[in-house]
């Protein structure tokens, strides 16, 4: 297959998820190309090009690092593609890191996404969904209340007070468009800054305010899904616990959180038997859930990641599954010649 990554920018990417993947799919035998959001060119007779980079294809990498090095250095390869050409255009970049002087960025690839999507290219996530659910965190409140800790959106300082105040003074703040855990805040009766902090985070948008879950000194625990089940490769499931560094109480791996085992609890299966039938629905093919004991705190359909991280627990990277279901996806589209809707090939097994 051909098959296309969409990243924020080349040149800025980590080797994480997205080169994971790029690096297995590259070792099976497909074309894989890269490019930044930027990179998109329309035509006003319709016809969309790419401008992508991509490693030669007769040469194996042992890892995603030594691929990454490769794809950002002079001796890739540059080629611009016709997008009618490909078969898969993978939607990976994250808006909510692009930078102040890059708001044009935010949601390029979703909007020519959905235009090549149009076209009968395979898109993953399915990009309409994915305009749909363009906040990550806006997406999660329409998820069952059962499943989610208590929260309030609001850019009004007086609604967070009076939250904070209902909720025995202890509150967590962030955010609404925003990930990694940056300008995340524990918020209890001893906060002397609070007035500055939300004034920080509400400078730049919404802000979240959430019930805080004790649990969450333990960490949290993240979940990948595929096709609204547990990713599963070899009879290892897609789970990893993120450890908080002494005295922080973000999980984020950004934030210098450890890697550890977790085993699945029915607490986190009903979160997801809650979630899936959604996820199914909006053709949302891969997706990150983060769980505190039996809560749900956030649910990540743009680029999730954490594939890059389930080796150092002594588990499968698991981009092995993740490349056969796209493979079963196209093979899918052929059969069918097409008359499976996007949305709907997004998330068949």
């Amino acid at each position: 297959m051909k098959i296309c990554f969409v990243l924020n920018k080349i040149s800025t990417e980590k080797a994480g998820t997205s080169v994971a993947l790029m690096t297995k799919a590259h070792n099976m035998g497909h074309e894989v190309y890269a490019m930044g959001v930027g990179d998109f060119k329309f035509q006003h007779q319709g016809t969309i090009f790419l401008y992508t980079k991509y490693v030669d294809p007769s040469t194996k990498m042992e890892t995603p690092k030594k691929y990454l090095k490769v794809l950002q250095s002079n001796s890739a390869k540059q080629s611009t593609i016709e997008s009618t050409d490909l078969d898969v255009l993978f939607i990976r970049n994250n808006p909510t890191e692009e930078g102040a002087s890059r708001h044009w960025a935010e949601q390029s690839g979703l909007a020519f996404g959905r235009m090549i999507q149009q076209q009968g290219v395979l898109v993953l996530n399915d990009a309409n969904a994915l305009s749909y659910g363009f906040i990550d965190k806006l997406y999660f409140e329409e998820l069952p209340q059962e499943i989610k800790p208590a929260s309030l959106i609001t850019r009004k300082k007086d609604d967070i007070l009076n939250f904070w105040e209902k909720n025995n003074k202890q509150i967590v703040l962030k955010p609404l468009e925003g990930s990694g855990g940056k300008n995340v805040f524990l918020i209890d009766k001893h906060e002397k800054n609070l007035n500055q902090i939300i004034e920080t985070i509400s400078k730049d948008g919404y802000v979240i305010a959430q019930e805080y879950l004790p649990g969450v000194k333990k960490g949290d625990v993240r979940v990948l899904l595929m096709n609204g089940r547990i990713l599963t490769e070899h009879g290892d499931q897609a789970i990893i616990r993120r450890v908080c560094n002494k005295g922080e109480f973000r999980s984020n791996f950004k934030q210098g959180a450890t890697a550890d085992r977790s085993e699945l609890t029915e607490a986190m299966q009903k979160i997801v038997d809650l979630t899936a039938p959604k996820l199914i629905k909006d053709g949302l093919f891969f997706v990150g859930l983060d769980i505190i004991e039996d809560k749900l705190i956030e649910i990540n359909i743009l680029s999730p990641g954490g594939l890059d991280r389930f080796a150092d627990i002594g588990l499968t990277d698991f981009t092995t599954s993740v490349i056969e279901a796209i493979e079963r996806k196209l093979y899918y589209k052929l059969k069918y010649m097409g008359q499976i809707e996007n949305k709907i090939l997004a998330t068949m097994e």
